[in-house]
């Protein structure tokens, strides 16, 4: 694992002419992002870093799920969902494009935006109101660009020889917990 820390500044955090902000803004902890890696070998391994998302979120927590096809966002989801849910099935939300499960404190709704024929259409999933009660989980926010709400946690996917690489992107909403979860991770992964 290696950890990133430092001044990725996203898009809001620029001045209208592009240069990065001054002042006020600049300072504000939205804009410094923390960037955490995780090299996983396999499968096992990705789903456990979901299970060990799990006990860090609560209502109103939304992560975005970005990846090629493959990349194993469905996994990391079915882990984050069987650890808080228990051992139910956890199929790919591709074709019903969302999927809800109960788990004791709050729902988790598991969203797939690959087919969706215009970003606008995200708001017939009810995202809002998902957001409002519970946490979901959203495959391919890219699809819709910037109809989402802001203050996710950005999980990227990829392959890295023969295992993947995946990265958190994290703002303020998310930083007091990410430490916390890289280090369950990486005590759960020895027990692997």
């Amino acid at each position: 694992m290696r950890i990133v820390q430092g001044v990725r500044r996203p898009p809001k955090c620029r001045a209208s002419d592009g240069s990065l902000a001054r002042g006020a803004v600049a300072a504000d902890m939205d804009c410094i992002m923390t960037v955490i890696t995780f090299l996983v070998r396999n499968d096992a391994e990705t789903a456990l870093l979901g299970a060990s998302m799990a006990p860090h979120l609560g209502p109103g927590d939304l992560i975005f799920l970005a990846g090629s096809l493959g990349a194993g966002k469905t996994t990391l989801a079915r882990g984050l969902i069987q650890a808080l849910c228990g051992p139910i099935d956890v199929p790919s939300p591709t074709y019903t494009l969302v999927e809800t499960y109960n788990a004791p404190d709050f729902d988790i709704s598991h969203l797939d935006l690959y087919r969706l024929a215009k970003p606008e259409d995200v708001w017939e999933l009810g995202v809002e109101e998902i957001v409002e009660t519970g946490v979901a989980l959203i495959e391919w926010p890219e699809r819709v660009g910037d109809f989402l709400p802001g203050g996710a946690l950005e999980v990227r996917l990829s392959t890295d020889g023969d295992g993947r690489r995946i990265e958190l992107k994290t703002n303020a909403n998310w930083r007091n917990r990410i430490d916390r979860l890289a280090a369950e991770f990486e005590n759960r992964r020895k027990g692997l």
